[in-house]
């Protein structure tokens, strides 16, 4: 199929780009071989931004490197990667990546292909989507020319993910593809066709020689994708989330009994999720969405009077977080403790919205929420999934009410990452004691004086307080 109108344009105003101009020069006088390849060229069409380009040369993509990094002179970065056999050149901001062309053959026990010196066509072949084997010619003679034998065009245009070759041998050679199927179906709203999509079903277990990094690296990119619903029913209906995240999994399902059911906690998380994505685009606050209710199956309890109830889901499920984090390989730092803080206190204002919005429960939330007390509120207004119109419209309308309280008390209080205005080592020194339990009650029942309001979060108010409440421990001055 002939390259639409608007690609030709747009590749002819991208070609014209310096770093192209050198590498064509390059490829010609070393007579090399040398194309764009892959992923730049298929943005290039659909117009989406990139900065990173591959070009392939049927040759040494190392040293095709090194010269055209000898050509574009002081300004330039080379990295080699040689047990890669490929190298960076960073150049005015853009990244190209430059490697040989290849030819691949591959054990079944093992991802890692036997790697051998190949042509254009051996290169094409080996790439996982005809979406992403699009080739442009660099040299004078090919300067532009697009060349795609698998109809990857077609599929562009059709909004089709397909696999060159036969999609069985493509995915159990590589079983990553499998999750990059689905990645690229769900970044760019496209349907995998039936014969590739059969396939993850049939090769789902052989993902399990895929290290959990680089299944994780491919989850976090169907969690940024606009809409990472899509990517995560397709990973269920084919399997393949039964086998990389399993406590996911658990929450899908509707149990009835005595004629009262639940909602099926799995697409209520997804469309939460789709929810949280339309006023965030933070990695970690969408990971928040994905388990705010993941201890829902373990919570579940029935009874007569209240029906199904999930009680403390809450803390079970932030005390699950660490080790979720830990199995998929993500960091045990400040980013899963602020998942584990959002999934900790996600009901707070949803039970705030329930009850009056009292001065002394919004000191509270402010107080354990600190500063993502802005990241709690999108994920609890993202947590409201009701089909009932006049039901969401109440808890927005309570919500909004939250929101202006929340401003009114931190501005008045000055909780947001609150510190007692009077320390420990003040208290040891007012009564002239040694640290121990004194010091511990006395801190306490000023915090929790300041919280319900009884007095004010300033050091000269906390300090008659503490000889208040000194007095009553028997304590002197």
């Amino acid at each position: 199929m002939a390259p639409p109108r608007e690609y030709v344009d747009y590749m002819i105003t991208k070609l014209s780009e310096p770093i192209f101009k050198v590498i064509s020069a390059v490829a010609d006088e070393e007579g090399i071989d040398a194309y764009v390849i892959g992923g730049y060229v298929r943005d290039g069409i659909l117009k989406r931004p990139t900065k990173d380009i591959d070009v392939m040369v049927v040759g040494s993509g190392i040293a095709f490197a090194k010269k055209v990094a000898g050509k574009l002179g002081e300004d330039v970065d080379l990295a080699i990667y040689k047990n890669f056999g490929t190298a960076m050149v960073k150049f005015k901001g853009q990244k190209v990546e430059f490697v040989g062309a290849r030819k691949e053959s591959y054990k079944e026990d093992s991802r890692k292909p036997f790697v051998e010196n190949g042509t254009l066509e051996d290169d094409q072949n080996r790439r996982d989507f005809t979406i992403n084997a699009l080739a442009v010619g660099l040299n004078k003679i090919n300067y532009g020319k697009l060349l795609d034998p698998f109809d990857g065009i077609a599929d562009l245009q059709r909004k089709i993910i397909r696999t060159p070759m036969d999609p069985g041998v493509t995915f159990s050679d590589d079983p990553l593809r499998m999750l990059r199927a689905i990645r690229f179906a769900s970044q760019l709203k496209f349907q995998i066709e039936d014969k590739t999509y059969n396939s993850l079903g049939e090769n789902k277990e052989r993902i399990k020689i895929v290290s959990k990094e680089r299944i994780t690296d491919e989850l976090n990119k169907i969690i940024l994708s606009p809409k990472p619903s899509m990517g995560f029913k397709m990973l269920y209906n084919v399997g393949l989330l039964h086998i990389i995240f399993p406590e996911l999994v658990d929450l899908s399902g509707v149990e009835k009994r005595k004629g009262r059911s639940h909602k099926d906690n799995f697409l209520h998380t997804l469309q939460v999720l789709d929810n949280i994505c339309e006023t965030s685009d933070s990695l970690w606050l969408r990971w928040a969405a994905l388990l705010h209710d993941v201890a829902k199956p373990s919570t579940k309890r029935f009874n007569n009077k209240a029906g199904w109830t999930f009680h403390g889901h809450e803390f079970k499920g932030a005390k699950m977080v660490p080790g979720i984090f830990r199995s998929m390989r993500l960091p045990l730092n400040e980013k899963m403790k602020f998942v584990q803080k959002m999934v900790l206190l996600h009901l707070r204002p949803i039970a705030l919205v329930k009850d009056v919005v009292s001065d002394s429960g919004v000191r509270r939330l402010l107080f354990d929420a600190g500063d993502d007390i802005d990241d709690l509120m999108k994920l609890c207004e993202a947590d409201i999934t009701s089909k009932n119109d006049v039901k969401v419209r109440q808890f927005l309308h309570n919500f909004n009410i939250v929101r202006k309280k929340l401003k009114d008390v931190e501005k008045k209080d000055k909780l947001r990452n609150w510190q007692p205005p009077i320390s420990g080592k003040m208290i040891m020194e007012a009564f002239n004691i040694k640290e121990g339990k004194e010091v511990g009650i006395i801190k306490t029942k000023i915090r929790e004086a300041i919280l319900n309001g009884d007095i004010g979060n300033e050091k000269e108010e906390a300090m008659k307080f503490m000889l208040i409440v000194g007095k009553e421990l028997g304590l002197e001055i």
